[in-house]
């Protein structure tokens, strides 16, 4: 037989275990901006977020919708949209991965993936309060 045609890892997981597993690491880097994980589990993470962040990127609704669809946060996909998105420079590799200890338990080989560009989450935040300001000084004139 033939291996043609099939792309990632399985995880010894069924196809909704294994979509929920992906899922929940891309969030939680999204929200954490690095996270530690089995280095197999980093690197399927590596390959599906940088497609989203990509997307995220490019903008539009079309894009945002296709993003809460594969996050199934909205939370997450507002954060990658609005507030990573702008920030990152360059255009692709966005994601690196480092290699960490191996896991104490089961000896599993162990990476940390973050993002290259530093991510500030109050930069965004202050923006948003100053046209929020301003938009209620326009408003007590």
């Amino acid at each position: 037989m033939h291996r043609h045609g099939y792309k990632g890892r399985k995880f010894g997981r069924e196809t909704d275990q294994r979509l929920a597993l992906t899922r929940g690491l891309m969030c939680s880097l999204i929200r954490y901006t690095t996270i530690t994980t089995t280095l197999a589990r980093a690197k399927e993470v590596r390959r599906d977020l940088e497609k989203l962040i990509t997307m995220a990127r490019k903008g539009g609704l079309h894009n945002r919708r296709l993003i809460i669809a594969r996050l199934n946060d909205l939370e997450a996909a507002t954060i990658l949209m609005d507030v990573i998105a702008p920030q990152i420079k360059r255009d692709s590799g966005y994601l690196k991965i480092e290699r960490a200890e191996f896991r104490r338990g089961d000896n599993a080989e162990m990476g940390t993936i973050s993002f290259v560009d530093e991510i500030d989450f109050e930069a965004e935040s202050a923006k948003e309060e100053k046209t929020t300001n301003k938009s209620t000084k326009k408003e007590d004139k």
